[in-house]
């Protein structure tokens, strides 16, 4: 084997060196290898939302999902910003929206909001990773302005058309109102958790949202700190302070009804919108819990999810401007001492 003689001076050895931009610390993970686990990660819930509610579940999917796609191609090329479709990030915003609709809704609405949470939210502040908002949650937001629709649920196994806007079906109350109305729902605490209840497409099973964020932390996709500080903030607050002389079943289906696991899982632990931190990550949690329930006890909608998770975005950059480390062997400068003033009036 060859040897190569040391060099005789600083000068020749920093010939030697070849240095390159950061990162300079690689990771084989990619964000179409991190977008796909999460689209696998959701399948379950997705599949479940199918069999619950019929193949009109599905249709809202697809329409939701070719609308983020189309209107990110399309924004891509308008505005001149790197053609991403390939990323899958734009499935995901798709098929995170459509779960968080009732299947009742026009199948126009999923293409709207698409459109809203890929231009609006996500393309025009320059594309992923550049967003400051949630752009799924942000267009569940703001299709409420149909809140006939929005607010619309279904008993599971109705059977509703697959194409016509004309649904006439009976409107059934999710848990949820019964909860906020201080009362137990009317459904096993066991079915609440598989999820055999009424609400949006992919909210209803917590066992099956579960199995996807398990996933997730198991790959290390996400991390356990905002899930469990956001749910057992939740749980706590609705254990210590419940509407009505309710015990811990009260808590337990306030856990298990909504979209908590939903928003949890797979939208609170974005990487844009949440906090780089481990202890901002922890604070980020409790304030979603602690909003959910606010929302959720003095709100005019029963749900408080989206909005907790909204709010809490706006909060990022402040939580982790104030819980960012100090560098290793930092030493904080000494602010100059003002001159003292002599006797006489005049500085020393």
């Amino acid at each position: 084997m060859k040897k190569h003689p040391l060099p005789d001076s600083t000068a020749e050895f920093d010939k030697m060196l070849t240095v390159s931009p950061n990162p300079h610390i690689r990771s084989r993970e990619t964000t179409p290898s991190l977008m796909l686990c999460v689209i696998i990660a959701l399948l379950p819930a997705a599949v479940w939302g199918v069999y619950q509610f019929g193949l009109r579940a599905l249709m809202i999917m697809i329409v939701s999902i070719v609308s983020c796609v189309c209107a990110e191609a399309l924004s891509a090329l308008v505005l001149k910003l790197k053609f991403s479709i390939n990323d899958l990030s734009a499935v995901v915003t798709g098929l995170l929206l459509a779960l968080n609709l009732p299947v009742s809704v026009p199948l126009w609405m999923p293409a709207v909001g698409g459109v809203f949470a890929i231009v609006i939210v996500k393309q025009l502040f320059g594309g992923i990773g550049k967003n400051f908002l949630n752009p799924a949650l942000c267009a569940r937001v703001f299709l409420f302005s149909w809140a006939g629709e929005m607010t619309y649920f279904t008993t599971p196994k109705t059977a509703l058309p697959l194409f016509s806007s004309d649904i006439d079906a009976v409107s059934t109350a999710t848990p949820l109102a019964s909860l906020n109305a201080g009362a137990l729902p009317g459904i096993p605490i066991i079915d609440l958790f598989i999820g055999k209840q009424p609400g949006c497409i992919g909210e209803v099973s917590a066992l099956l949202l579960l199995a996807g964020g398990l996933f997730l932390i198991i790959r290390k996709v996400i991390s356990v700190r905002i899930p469990l500080a956001f749910i057992g903030t939740v749980f706590a607050l609705t254990y210590f302070f419940p509407l009505g002389d309710q015990d811990v079943h009260y808590a337990v289906a306030s856990v298990f009804s909504g979209a908590l696991f939903l928003g949890a899982f797979f939208m609170a632990t974005d990487y844009t919108t949440s906090p780089c931190t481990p202890i901002g990550q922890i604070i980020y949690g409790v304030g979603c819990g602690a909003l959910t329930v606010l929302i959720r006890y003095f709100g005019g909608y029963p749900e408080g999810v989206s909005f907790a998770i909204l709010i809490m975005n706006l909060f990022v950059w402040f939580i982790d401007k104030y819980t960012k480390p100090t560098p290793f062997g930092h030493v904080k400068p000494e602010k100059p001492k003002k001159p003292k003033k002599a006797k006489g009036g005049e500085a020393e």
